[in-house]
């Protein structure tokens, strides 16, 4: 057998043994989570459901156990309660893990140009110190999850949600930080979060 045949059945057989271990390290029971969130993570066709794929597993993780704690309350999406509650601790783990695994892709929504100029100051003013982009170096470590390239609704109904008191801050800077801001400010940062272009 030539020698570059011998090198493609090697790489073959190596790509083959990925993409197994790929498979086997997917979660049981993903379509409870891919139902609305995607197996890509994106949500898609559902618009109160957040992009989760490439948010840190430990922001993940902590999101999932908020909403079994009832620290978060599910306002809007009451399934999301209903479904968590049932999963053990090993499980949030798995999902957390095989969605923060994913690249973010942005949500291709318009946005308003001059709405997400002025939020992109307003972000750099109040949020980027806990919130980076998805593909920073320390976007694990970071206090917040990635905002940029989620989609605008959910945005606006966490925002709300925040606001209303429906869902509690995690971090008593935050509900300093929205106190500071107006309905015109956090509409200017939806525009600057969803024209994240990768």
């Amino acid at each position: 057998m030539p020698a570059r045949t011998a090198m493609l059945l090697r790489l073959a057989a190596t790509a083959c043994l990925a993409a197994t271990a790929l498979a086997a390290a997917e979660p049981d029971n993903l379509a409870v989570c891919a139902s609305c969130h995607g197996e890509d993570g994106s949500g898609a066709g559902y618009e109160n459901v957040p992009i989760i794929a490439g948010t840190p597993t430990a922001h993940l993780e902590q999101a999932m156990q908020a909403y079994k704690s009832g620290a978060r309350r599910c306002v809007e999406e009451t399934l999301m309660c209903d479904i968590v509650a049932e999963l053990d601790n090993a499980e949030i783990r798995a999902f957390a893990e095989h969605y923060g695994a994913m690249q973010r892709r942005p949500s291709g929504e318009d946005f308003d140009l001059v709405l997400a100029l002025n939020g992109g100051q307003l972000h750099e003013a109040h949020c980027a110190q806990c919130h980076v982009f998805p593909e920073d170096e320390n976007v694990e470590a970071a206090r917040g999850i990635p905002l940029h390239a989620q989609r605008s609704h959910y945005l606006r109904l966490a925002f709300d949600a925040y606001r209303d008191g429906h869902r509690d801050t995690l971090l008593p800077e935050m509900a300093e930080k929205l106190a500071l801001l107006d309905a015109a400010d956090i509409e200017a940062l939806i525009h600057y979060y969803v024209s994240y272009r990768r």
